[in-house]
C-alpha cells in the first residue's frame, strides 16, 4: 500500500448515508406477494450467514421488513473480513463454505439456512429433504423455485399481466421457461451474465414488464429496480416462498419436488476442463473448432436433432435441415440438444485456458415419491454424456 500515492480530494468523496439504504429496502418490500402468510409464519426459523462479507448490513433488516422475526445469525462469520478466517472459499456454491450455517440450523431445528457471498450478489439455500436432511439447493434449482412460486403467486393474488416476463440464460435450466409457458407468461434467454439481462429489460422497457429471472450461477435478480443480480431481495423473497410453503404445511423441499413432478424433472450439472499454458489455450480452440467441424451425431445413445451455435448466430435443426437466427450476439457457446431433450453447453473462457461443459437432462416424474430415485438415474445420464463425449 506505501507504493500507491493517492490523495484524496475532498469535494469529490460524497458519502452515501442511509436514507439511500432505507430507499432501496422499501423497494425490496414492494416486491412481497403474500405478506399474510409471512404474518402467519413470522416465526419462521431462519439461519442465515454472509461469510465474513457485506450481506450482513442489509439482508437481516431486508428480512424484517418482509416480516420475519426469527433470523439467527452465524455470529462467527458475520464480521466483514477479507481473510475469510472461517472458510477455504466464501462460495455458497459449496458446502464447506455453508457447514457453520447448517450445523447451527441442525441444533436450532430451523427451516431456512441462507448464505450470501462475499458481495452480496449471489445466494445459496439449505433445506431439509423428506428424512430431515440438511441438503443444499444448487442454482438451477433455486432460480427454477424462485421463478415458480413469483408465478404462481403473482397468478393468485391477480397480480399477472400479458406484459410479464422472465429471463434466463442459455445454460440455465430449461425448466424455467416450460414454468413460464405453463402461467401463459413470455420467457427470454440471453448469452451469460447479468449484463445481458439488464440490457433486455433497457429494450422492452415501456412494453414489458420484468418479474425476475437468473442464472445458474447462484444469481438471481428480482424486480427491475436494480439491474443486477442482488441477493438482498433474493434472501427476502427465498424466506418469503419458505413461509408460505410452511403455511401450506410443506417445506421448500417439498415445493420443489412439487414442481419438478408438474414440470419435468430436471437435472444439470458443469464440468470445468483447464488446459495449461499457451498450448492449452491452443487445445481449447481446437476443441472448439473440431465440435463445430464434425459435431456428435449421437450423445449417450439419443441423437442430436439440433445445433445452436451462438457464434455464428445459427441455430440448425439436423431433422429438416432449417436453420434460425438465436437473436442474440455473437459469443464463443455451442450447443447441442438431443432428441431425449438433453441439452450439452461447451463455453470457453476468454480470458484463461479453461472451458466448461454444461450439461442438463431431463426426464418425467410420475410421482414426488421417485423424486431421490429420478434424480439418481439423471445423474447416471450426464455421467454417460462425458464419458461418450470423452470429456474426462
Amino acid at each position: 500500500m506505501d507504493a500507491v500515492k493517492f490523495k484524496a480530494v475532498e469535494s469529490r468523496i460524497h458519502l452515501i448515508g442511509g436514507q439511500i439504504d432505507d430507499a432501496y429496502l422499501s423497494e425490496v418490500q414492494k416486491l412481497s406477494i403474500n405478506p399474510e402468510a409471512i404474518k402467519r409464519q413470522h416465526d419462521l426459523k431462519i439461519v442465515y450467514t454472509p461469510i465474513h462479507g457485506t450481506g450482513i448490513t442489509l439482508v437481516p433488516k431486508a428480512l424484517e421488513r418482509f416480516g420475519f422475526t426469527n433470523v439467527s445469525i452465524v455470529e462467527a462469520q458475520a464480521t466483514p473480513d477479507g481473510n475469510f478466517p472461517t472458510v477455504q472459499s466464501p462460495n455458497p456454491e459449496e458446502k464447506v463454505a455453508m457447514q457453520m450455517a447448517l450445523d447451527q440450523a441442525r441444533e436450532l431445528d430451523a427451516d431456512l439456512v441462507i448464505a450470501t457471498d462475499p458481495d452480496a450478489d449471489r445466494v445459496g439455500i439449505g433445506v431439509k429433504n423428506t428424512k430431515g436432511e440438511w441438503v443444499l439447493v444448487n442454482g438451477n434449482q433455486t432460480a427454477a423455485l424462485l421463478t415458480y412460486y413469483l408465478l404462481s403467486a403473482r397468478q393468485k393474488a391477480g397480480k399477472m399481466t400479458e406484459q410479464d416476463f422472465i429471463v434466463y440464460t442459455i445454460v440455465t435450466s430449461e425448466v424455467l421457461g416450460d414454468i413460464a409457458e405453463a402461467h401463459g407468461v413470455k420467457s427470454y434467454q440471453t448469452l451469460t451474465g447479468f449484463k445481458y439481462i439488464a440490457g433486455l429489460i433497457r429494450n422492452l422497457e415501456g412494453k414489458e414488464t420484468y418479474i425476475g429471472g437468473g442464472e445458474e450461477s447462484y444469481g438471481y435478480m428480482i424486480g427491475d429496480f436494480v439491474r443486477d443480480k442482488d441477493a438482498v431481495s433474493a434472501c427476502a423473497m427465498l424466506a418469503e416462498m419458505a413461509a408460505v410453503a410452511k403455511d401450506n404445511g410443506r417445506t421448500l423441499y417439498e415445493e420443489m419436488v412439487q414442481m419438478y413432478a408438474t414440470y419435468g424433472l430436471y437435472r444439470e450439472d458443469l464440468i470445468s476442463l483447464t488446459k495449461k499454458g499457451q498450448r492449452g489455450a491452443e487445445e481449447i480452440q481446437e476443441m472448439m473448432r473440431d465440435l463445430r467441424a464434425q459435431p456428435p451425431h449421437t450423445i449417450a445413445g439419443s441423437p442430436v436433432v439440433e445445433i445452436r451455435d451462438y457464434h455464428t448466430g445459427i441455430v440448425r435443426n439436423l431433422r429438416n435441415g432449417q436453420e434460425t437466427r438465436t437473436g442474440l450476439e455473437a459469443s464463443n457457446v455451442l450447443q447441442f440438444i438431443t432428441e431425449d431433450g438433453s441439452k450439452i453447453s461447451a463455453r470457453p473462457s476468454g480470458t484463461e485456458p479453461k472451458i466448461k461443459f454444461y450439461f442438463s437432462v431431463k426426464q418425467p416424474l410420475d410421482s414426488v415419491d421417485k423424486f431421490e430415485q429420478g434424480y439418481e438415474a439423471l445423474g447416471g445420464k450426464i455421467a454417460s454424456i462425458i464419458e461418450d463425449m470423452q470429456l474426462k
